[in-house]
């Protein structure tokens, strides 16, 4: 049974249908006037190659959302699978304080923070912001980039990590 009205689609039903559906696992974080902070998120998608864009979803409501917002800038970081535990610990499993205690970190051309590692980088300046819901859709540019690893992918579908083994790749 389909229901072709919005208003008849809860928000748990909603939550539950977009969690089947698989998703590369990201750090976003962001440094600079407004503090260092990081979230886990999943909701990252590009928007164009000319110039290079991506957008990411954040919720208001989140205490790190305040410094994305006065900084202006953000790194988002996409896991491999050996970075699963850093997914637990940005979501919320420590303080933001605690959550670039490990491993290594760097920065690039904005500032914002850069996991040693990851399976790719994208430095961005925000340059767009628009609200949506709960969330602010942030459309950023990519100012640079941190080389790709070529490690297996950390991706969450089902409620559960998943491991997208590279090509030629035994993992999993």
């Amino acid at each position: 049974m389909t229901s072709s009205d919005p208003e008849a689609v809860s928000a748990s039903a909603y939550r539950e249908a977009m969690a089947q559906i698989a998703s590369a696992v990201h750090l976003v974080t962001t440094d600079g006037p407004g503090g260092r902070a990081g979230v886990t998120a999943t909701s990252v998608c590009s928007v164009s190659d000319g110039p290079p864009t991506l957008l990411v979803c954040l919720n208001r409501g989140s205490s790190a959302y305040p410094a994305f917002l006065r900084n202006g800038v953000l790194c988002i970081n996409t896991l491999t699978a050996a970075q699963e535990g850093l997914s637990a610990d940005f979501a919320g499993r420590v303080p933001q304080a605690e959550r670039f205690a490990e491993p290594a970190w760097g920065t690039l051309q904005t500032g914002a923070p850069v996991l040693a590692g990851a399976l790719v980088s994208f430095d961005c300046r925000i340059v767009d912001r628009h609200e949506v819901g709960t969330h602010d859709v942030l459309i950023c540019t990519v100012e640079a980039l941190a080389e790709i690893s070529g490690a297996d992918s950390l991706l969450y579908a089902g409620r559960h990590y998943r491991v997208l083994p590279r090509e030629g790749s035994k993992g999993g």
